[in-house]
């Protein structure tokens, strides 16, 4: 999903005060933890994930590989802790700007 720089805002400004729902560790994306990824981005949309793995590039990396795998978008990496979103498109929960009028806000 394409998402504009007004929508990236709207969701990081939404995630601020969110805690992350899910710890990658040294054993990387397990079958467990993309199960749970898939379950928390189902029901939330938006989460934070810490990510404890070796250096920058290596959690670049793990997250870049998991966004392909559980097709969500990285709107933002601040040292091992990376907020991830996933359109619901069965039951949207979060409305986007300029392109999400007619999905139910958040509650």
């Amino acid at each position: 999903m394409q998402l504009t720089e007004r929508q990236k805002k709207h969701l990081r400004a939404l995630a601020h005060n969110a805690k992350p729902v899910v710890t990658i560790a040294d054993k990387g994306l397990s079958e467990n933890v993309l199960k749970e990824l898939e379950s928390a981005l189902k029901f939330h949309e938006l989460i934070k994930v810490r990510v404890r793995v070796g250096d920058r590039d290596e959690r670049d990396a793990l997250l870049a590989e998991l966004c392909a795998t559980c097709r969500c978008t990285l709107l933002r990496r601040v040292g091992h802790v990376a907020t991830l979103f996933r359109r619901n498109a069965q039951k949207p929960k979060i409305a986007l700007p300029g392109g999400g009028r007619d999905v139910p806000t958040q509650t």
